[in-house]
């Protein structure tokens, strides 16, 4: 797979580098051969925010050939993308390319015409200005990223990390994904949004260690009846003062957490074992064959025996 990223005069290194390093150690992990080569509106090369010159940058023509194009960043002021730029990000869509835009790279992708009135997300910063320019958009705050199929588009900075390893995650498998955080020191997969970040940017210290404790508990005991009340138990905390903490915390539910990690236990005991679909119901927490099927369906579109045909034979099994 070739993934061709954008490159502009003015970007951070940081997000230049998010994707070249996620998409690059699915290669350096031996797991698929992915490519990933920088383009820009002019061959040659391209100055970063921090003052270094980047050579080898190729111009529009070969992110037609990509099968995923990515805008990793963008200008703060959300400035005019370009006619020719424009047009690269439209004409790889038509042709069946996933077009990414990561942080306020999503910002082009919008101004594109790819979301259709579709739901995206971009850097808190910047939803104002979204919210102006697209009144007819809906901008979710309450995720890292969302996922068309088509097009991606991820919350601001470390969120394309999390956009990314999904990416991974929905072409190669979880196991992959998990392995690729793994080289990475990153986490797999994160819960919640930019809310909690808006709302609260230094968290309270207090809950934080108690949260972090009851989810380390709850993802070593997913076959067990997780409720509201057992959760709070571990760390002796009230209902009312866990779900305030829960949310503060992870921007999400302890239901949808929970729901959320018995899935991934799903995927990769689907993944790496072969252990009958009641089985690993049961293992995950689920409960019965019936209601991993459902909630499987309705989170990836797919069944666990189909997902396992798909990803089974990738981890061995």
């Amino acid at each position: 797979m070739r993934i061709g990223i954008y490159a502009f005069d003015g970007i951070t290194m940081f997000h230049l580098a998010v994707p070249q390093m996620v998409f690059d150690e699915v290669t350096r992990q031996g797991l698929a051969s992915w490519e990933t080569f920088l383009f820009s509106d002019r061959k040659g090369s391209v100055s970063t925010a921090e003052g270094y010159r980047i050579e080898g940058v190729l111009g529009l023509t070969p992110a037609a050939q990509a099968d995923v194009v990515v805008v990793p960043s963008w200008f703060d002021d959300g400035r005019d993308f370009g006619a020719r730029a424009e047009r690269v990000l439209v004409e790889a869509h038509a042709r069946g390319a996933t077009v990414v835009g990561l942080c306020l790279g999503a910002l082009p992708v919008v101004e594109s015409g790819l979301l259709e009135g579709r739901p995206a997300v971009t850097h808190w910063q910047a939803f104002d200005l979204l919210r102006a320019r697209h009144p007819e958009l809906t901008v979710d705050d309450s995720v890292l990223y969302i996922d068309h199929g088509d097009v991606l588009t991820s919350a601001g900075t470390a969120s394309g990390l999390d956009a990314c390893l999904h990416l991974v995650r929905t072409r190669l498998g979880a196991a992959a994904a998990n392995q690729i955080a793994r080289s990475l020191v990153i986490a797999p997969h994160r819960e919640g949004g930019q809310a909690q970040y808006v709302e609260r940017p230094l968290p309270r210290e207090a809950g934080d260690d108690a949260i972090s404790r009851t989810l380390q508990w709850a993802a070593e005991h997913l076959e067990e009846e997780l409720t509201v009340t057992s959760l709070a138990s571990v760390v002796h905390l009230s209902t009312r003062t866990f779900l305030r903490e829960f949310r503060a915390v992870t921007g999400s539910t302890p239901a949808a957490w929970v729901r959320a990690r018995r899935l991934d236990e799903a995927r990769r005991l689907l993944e790496t074992t072969s252990l009958p679909i009641e089985r690993i119901a049961e293992a995950c927490g689920m409960g019965s064959a019936v209601t991993l099927r459902q909630n499987f369906a309705a989170a990836y579109g797919t069944t666990p025996s189909g997902y396992r045909r798909q990803f089974g034979d990738r981890t061995g099994t």
